[in-house]
């Protein structure tokens, strides 16, 4: 493989596979406050971005297409947050797979990661979903922002097992290659950028985000218990019934599996063999 990429502004391909084999040892040691701490933070920074989300979609009209894409490109905050800002998000920890095929992080070490991880987003989803609740947020708009909650939580719910997981890989096969050409930038604006498009699109095109789900799938089940929103909705009691413990797991286990495998293996293995494996003199 040529390394004329080194002439240019951003990191080669092979330069972010060592960078992000040195990022994910790092990950994986992390001291438990800090990790924990980032990690509830993360799950803030998506529930942001999906309360941004929710607002922009908010009597977003007949213009599907135009409106999916401004939804994608503001909930792409959540994400830039993440980035610029600093957090630990479950999704693109998948990438720390890189570390363990090398043989420089443990198994254990990798588990304890994504475990540690993956419960702080959460909690930190839910405790927003509480504040958001307290805040009065979903009677915006003459309560089109709580109808907006519901109907996004219903679309989650609605998939089948295998749409949600096949949802989930596609998910996060984008956010994954976003947090590697993030990598690849050497400015702020650079990275910006290199997180727009995969995010923006992934919203977009309707894949599922475990993170995101954390808080979509519960406001919208706290939405569902205003009799006021329920009535603006038009929505009965047969629509909102998956909108229950049920529905949640059966949401967020299929999408966190598709997540695992499209970071994992089809983006963080991927690269492994090209940059990695490959060349084993790295």
């Amino acid at each position: 493989m040529s390394d004329f990429g080194k002439f240019v502004d951003a990191f080669t391909p092979a330069e972010v596979a060592e960078k992000v084999k040195t990022v994910g040892v790092d990950k994986a040691n992390m001291s438990i406050i800090p990790l924990v701490i980032l990690s509830l933070m993360a799950g803030a920074f998506i529930s942001f971005a999906a309360m941004y989300y929710t607002v922009v979609m908010t009597d977003a009209g007949a213009a599907y297409g135009l409106a999916r894409l401004v939804g994608g490109l503001v909930f792409a905050l959540g994400f830039i947050l993440v980035v610029i800002a600093g957090a630990e998000l479950f999704t693109g920890n998948t990438l720390v797979v890189m570390a363990y095929a090398k043989g420089q992080v443990s198994f254990k070490s990798l588990m304890r990661n994504w475990g540690i991880v993956y419960v702080g987003n959460l909690v930190g989803a839910l405790v927003t979903v509480y504040l958001v609740y307290l805040s009065g947020y979903l009677s915006d708009g003459n309560l089109g922002v709580g109808v907006t909650a519901i109907k996004t939580g219903l679309a989650k719910v609605d998939h089948t097992t295998t749409e949600a997981f096949v949802r989930g890989l596609f998910c996060n096969v984008l956010v994954c290659l976003g947090s590697w050409m993030v990598y690849a930038s050497r400015s702020v604006t650079d990275k910006v950028m290199a997180v727009l498009f995969p995010i923006s699109g992934f919203v977009a095109m309707g894949f599922e985000h475990c993170v995101a789900n954390m808080y979509m799938i519960p406001i919208a089940m706290i939405a569902a218990t205003d009799q006021a929103i329920v009535a603006a909705g038009h929505f009965d009691a047969a629509q909102l019934a998956t909108l229950d413990f049920g529905g949640l797991m059966g949401n967020i286990i299929p999408v966190t599996l598709g997540n695992i495998v499209g970071g994992a293996g089809f983006v963080a293995m991927a690269y492994y063999l090209v940059y990695v494996y490959a060349r084993p003199n790295r």
